[in-house]
């Protein structure tokens, strides 16, 4: 099993309080890799809020590459973090290039187009890096996105943030997705590490998604650039997120409704019975085996966590107003928040979406059978 963490803070906070909590989690993760999702971030970046981040690793001729991809397309360097190494590097831990966070000047003639355009742009390039980098792996590229930057590599998760010198103030930020992976499934590769990114969504995943072919399948027919991949089974619940929101139009409150929807018998008495079996039916292909946990970040900043009928892995949400933390298991929070009031933790069961919004004020609760608000 992976061990998952997240922090949801009012104030930024330094990624290596998640990177910490891994650590007393680390009995139940072999140290083989770690992810980083951070987001609403503080320190100079935090100043340049609609600047699209680049973040990945790349070799000295990666960088060429990049920078002449990059000034074709009209983007100018606004900002660079240079991740440079601060210890001997770990045991396991290849000898990759430069960890880079840059924030780029939109170009003129994008920044006058509406945000659907922008980001849909944004995802492009990506995509595009990403496939530009595959043969030489000379270019890796985890996300391309305004306010947001992402870490992967392979290694103990502790071991990795000392080396790269994490707990820095460029880093700081109010959203925070980590895991410690236990490579189980695949071969190790830096884009099967959770967490999964695609247009401001980001989930990570705790478990085994049995119905990932079916799932990839239906999701490559979509004919959207952005479901592409699929290193890991795990990185569908990212694509069903962006379906949900994007696709349909629907929010958070829907999507266990898409994944694990309810059965007919549960359905029967539902006050929203004729949307609900329209949902189960169109989108019966996205329908989830696990056992899974699933946590997740939403582009505007609210965070969840959800379990599927398994209900196989572990999962507790905790905190205090002005932050709170999703985790594997309850030291991670102890880690973490150790001053919250434990008796107000909460494990989600199978019908329940744990929610905290960007205020950090709460803890919400929300069952598939409770009436639900309208789409929009």
């Amino acid at each position: 099993m992976c061990r998952l963490f997240a922090l949801s803070s009012r104030d930024p906070v330094s990624p290596m309080r998640a990177i910490e909590a891994l650590n007393v989690m680390k009995e139940g993760h072999d140290g083989s890799g770690v992810g980083l999702f951070l987001h609403d971030l503080g320190g100079p970046f935090g100043e340049m809020k609609d600047a699209p981040i680049l973040s990945g690793i790349f070799t000295d001729d990666g960088l060429k590459r990049l920078d002449a991809f990059m000034d074709e397309r009209g983007f100018v360097t606004k900002s660079t973090l240079v991740l440079d190494p601060k210890t001997k590097i770990p045991a396991g831990t290849p000898v990759r290039g430069t960890y880079m966070a840059r924030a780029y000047e939109v170009p003129a003639d994008l920044k006058s187009k509406g945000q659907a355009e922008r980001e849909l742009t944004y995802m492009s390039i990506r995509v595009a890096l990403r496939l530009m980098g595959e043969a030489k792996e000379d270019i890796r590229v985890f996300s391309f996105w305004p306010d947001t930057i992402m870490v992967k590599e392979v290694g103990d998760p502790l071991t990795v943030a000392e080396y790269l010198g994490l707990d820095r103030p460029e880093l700081f930020c109010r959203r925070i997705l980590a895991q410690g992976r236990q490579n189980t499934n695949y071969a190790i590769n830096l884009y099967a590490c959770h967490p999964f990114f695609l247009q401001g969504v980001c989930t990570m995943t705790n478990g085994e998604n049995t119905a990932f072919v079916p799932i990839k399948e239906y999701l490559l027919s979509r004919g959207f650039e952005g479901y592409m991949g699929y290193q890991s089974d795990s990185e569908v619940f990212a694509h069903i997120m962006h379906f949900t929101l994007k696709r349909l139009g629907l929010g958070i409150e829907y999507y266990k409704h898409v994944i694990t929807p309810l059965s007919n018998a549960e359905m029967e008495g539902h006050s929203d019975r004729e949307l609900l079996a329209r949902i189960k039916q169109t989108c019966r292909k996205l329908i989830i085996d696990g056992p899974n946990c699933v946590i997740g970040c939403l582009p505007e900043g609210t965070m969840f966590m959800v379990q599927d009928r398994k209900k196989l892995r572990p999962g507790v949400v905790g905190g205090k107003d002005g932050i709170f933390a999703f985790s594997s298991e309850i030291c991670g929070l102890d880690a973490a928040i150790p001053d919250r009031d434990e008796h107000a933790d909460f494990q989600p069961m199978h019908l329940d979406t744990a929610i905290v919004r960007p205020e950090c004020q709460e803890v919400t609760i929300c069952n598939q059978l409770q009436s639900l608000p309208r789409p929009h």
